[in-house]
């Protein structure tokens, strides 16, 4: 029996974007081979998901193309609409807003995806085929166009979150509802994304977990109802929050104690930065980080097997 595949996702993108700068910085290309380094110590190969300022930062380029031609991780897609050309002025403050990509008119979303996918290809040299959306915004209009695109992986759905709340556009209705989507690999229906179907796009879900049982999920949620409040049940993702690598170890083990064939671990590029995002602050975060990781991926290292998104998109095929 191969063992279940550990998947590392990386969202690559500008620094510290939580805080809606103007202007987008990409300091933190620096500070990824350490991370791609400690992948390797594990036989882990990363995804380095890779949205539109990094895809023109010279730092990152030369780091990732080494990585590929090393064939220790995978180059994939990830698309912020309001910072990736070709500019469409959807809110007349798409900086502020930062609206989602489901949320621009179709020949818009087509370009955008088209562009990113043309400029990732002919920098990497290599096929794109797994892809993220920014701000986990996914509808049927965007699956198809990367069918149409040949792209093989999505890892957008987010199973138990709803992001209704998270507005893009202030006259929109605000991101996906995940809450009832699978939380296991399944070739996606293009026509209803919510579940598996006959396309060739295979999505492959993050692993979230929720914090509290199911009966104590459905009192809160009564509670909340009768208050006049919706809100989505209380998750753990498999991702770093800064001393947690005992909740991402239980996520772990919950993926895999419910007979899932993989995990899927989450983190953006600038994370790995002092400075660079609102969790990892500084120096001592960062030692505090890789600390956590070398802990979460010496238990994994015994229980799974390091894939990119490709190569368990092989795997899934094959096993037909």
């Amino acid at each position: 029996m191969t063992k279940p595949a550990f998947i590392i996702t990386i969202d690559t993108e500008g620094d510290n974007l939580w805080q809606n700068h103007r202007q987008i910085k990409t300091e933190n290309a620096h500070f990824l081979p350490r991370f791609q380094s400690l992948c390797e110590k594990f036989n882990f190969k990363p995804v380095w998901l890779t949205n539109y300022e990094m895809a023109v930062d010279p730092v990152y380029v030369a780091f990732a193309k080494q990585v590929i031609a090393r064939g220790q991780g995978e180059v994939g897609m990830h698309l912020h609409a309001w910072n990736s050309p070709p500019e469409f002025d959807l809110t007349g403050d798409d900086w502020r807003w930062q609206p989602y990509l489901i949320e621009f008119p179709d020949n818009v979303l087509r370009d955008k995806v088209v562009f990113m996918t043309q400029l990732l290809e002919e920098t990497f040299q290599t096929k794109m085929r797994s892809h993220r959306a920014g701000r986990w915004a996914f509808d049927s209009r965007y699956a198809k166009l990367l069918i149409e695109l040949g792209y093989q992986v999505d890892c957008s759905v987010t199973p138990r979150v709803n992001w209704r709340n998270a507005k893009g556009a202030p006259q929109g209705n605000g991101g996906t509802d995940y809450q009832h989507f699978p939380d296991r690999a399944y070739f996606m229906d293009e026509n209803a994304i919510h579940q598996p179907g006959n396309s060739s796009l295979l999505e492959v879900p993050m692993s979230i977990q929720y914090k509290h049982p199911a009966w104590l999920n459905g009192v809160k949620q009564g509670y909340d109802r009768l208050r006049g409040k919706y809100r989505s049940p209380s998750v753990n993702w498999l991702r770093p929050a800064g001393g947690n690598v005992a909740q991402m170890i239980a996520v772990a083990e919950k993926c895999l104690s419910q007979g899932n064939d993989y995990v899927e671990f989450m983190l953006h590029s600038s994370e790995f930065m002092p400075g660079g995002s609102p969790t990892f602050k500084d120096e001592a975060a960062i030692e505090g980080l890789y600390q956590d990781l070398e802990q979460l991926f010496a238990w994994l290292a015994e229980r799974t097997q390091g894939m990119t998104l490709a190569e368990y998109y092989e795997m899934k095929k094959n096993a037909g």
